[in-house]
């Protein structure tokens, strides 16, 4: 019999439990992580003898797990699920089987997962792009065009929803099937930046919104490394945009690398600061990627993986090359002598893209290239 979706939530004693080991004095995420392979629940934890957590830890973190919980730790179940029975709301424990399969495999994965949105996203194929708050005007629009490319191949855009590189990626993945995925530095009742709000409640109502910090958290300055990893962790390869040399971008990069997972990187000016991050993770190692198609192919996304989610068939190759005839054309424009919803085309181009049958031009253009 299939579970109910009532019946995988944690009961409030279980949910205590969970709130009581993540706030648990000097025991930090790896202990506990090794707490809960010796013993199964967070429940079995704080039950279980001085002895038995001796054999796991050591004597100052054995009396923290014995100490009385806090006063507070009632208020803060209810106040958990207050959050949780709004619409759209959901709270992930660890040990949910729908928290996310990648994430499950990171060192220091979060205990619990806030949840705004559609959590299907979170189990979806995802590239996270990162870089500068301090963006350049063209790494904004790379940024976007890349997401947009991207979502539209069915891809899901996981980001910070930081200003600069991180918003134009969101804005980006929100214009696609894939969609995209902010993880926040404060508990998910709160928006940082206050300039994100109306970007924030877009993802919130068409994407997904994560966050691993208690509700009510502020923005911290030691949250937004700390939750670099989740970024990371949550995707399949990380694509730094536009770093400079000290770029926060890079720790992200670091942590991917930790995470096994790919690292990409768009060059730019040599003479350009924002660009001597990714210079930097390109000399170290780095996949240099300049289009959508780049990236897809480093994720074995060949054509034919495109092409099956957009209906592509040779007869429709057809009337798509003659319909664009010699001349750049718009997508908008090609979508209305084909009778066909611009969101669906873009798919298709990728596809053809990909085929080598046309480029993508700046500003939405496309160009049929002649053989």
């Amino acid at each position: 019999m299939q579970a109910t979706e009532s019946s995988l939530l944690p009961t409030a004693s279980a949910l205590a439990a969970w709130l009581r080991l993540e706030q648990t004095g000097g025991v930090g995420l790896m202990t506990a992580h090794a707490l809960l392979e010796r013993f199964g629940t967070p429940e079995a934890i704080f039950q279980a003898g001085y002895d038995a957590l001796r054999a796991v830890v050591k004597s100052a973190r054995a009396r923290a797990l014995l100490a009385p919980p806090s006063v507070y730790l009632d208020q803060q179940v209810d106040a958990v699920q207050a959050w949780r029975a709004q619409p759209g709301n959901l709270l992930l424990t660890y040990d949910h089987p729908e928290y996310p399969a990648l994430l499950r495999q990171i060192a220091a994965a979060p205990l619990m997962l806030y949840v705004k949105g559609n959590p299907a996203l979170l189990h979806r194929l995802s590239v996270a792009m990162v870089g500068s708050r301090n963006a350049s005007l063209m790494g904004m629009q790379n940024a976007e065009r890349m997401a947009r490319a991207l979502s539209e191949a069915g891809v899901t855009i996981v980001s910070g929803l930081a200003l600069g590189i991180d918003a134009a990626a969101h804005a980006g993945g929100l214009a696609g099937a894939g969609g995209t995925v902010a993880v926040i530095g404060t508990g998910a009742d709160r928006i940082y930046p206050a300039s994100n709000e109306m970007l924030a409640r877009r993802i919130a109502e068409q994407g997904c919104i994560v966050s691993e910090y208690a509700l009510g958290t502020p923005p911290l300055r030691d949250n937004f490394p700390r939750r670099n990893r989740v970024i990371s962790g949550l995707a399949r390869a990380v694509l730094v945009v536009e770093a400079a040399a000290r770029s926060g971008s890079l720790i992200t990069a670091r942590l991917a690398v930790a995470q096994d997972r790919d690292v990409y990187a768009m060059p730019g000016s040599v003479h350009a600061t924002l660009s001597k991050g990714c210079h930097r993770l390109i000399r170290d190692g780095a996949k240099l990627v300049e289009t959508a198609a780049d990236v897809l192919s480093e994720l074995n996304m060949g054509v034919d993986a495109v092409a099956t989610g957009s209906h592509f068939d040779d007869s429709f190759v057809d009337r798509v090359l003659i319909a664009m005839g010699d001349e750049p054309i718009r997508a908008e424009t090609l979508a209305v002598h084909l009778q066909q919803s611009a969101a669906e085309l873009q798919g298709q181009l990728l596809a053809l893209e990909l085929a080598g049958l046309l480029e993508r031009l700046p500003g939405g253009w496309f160009q049929r290239l002649r053989s």
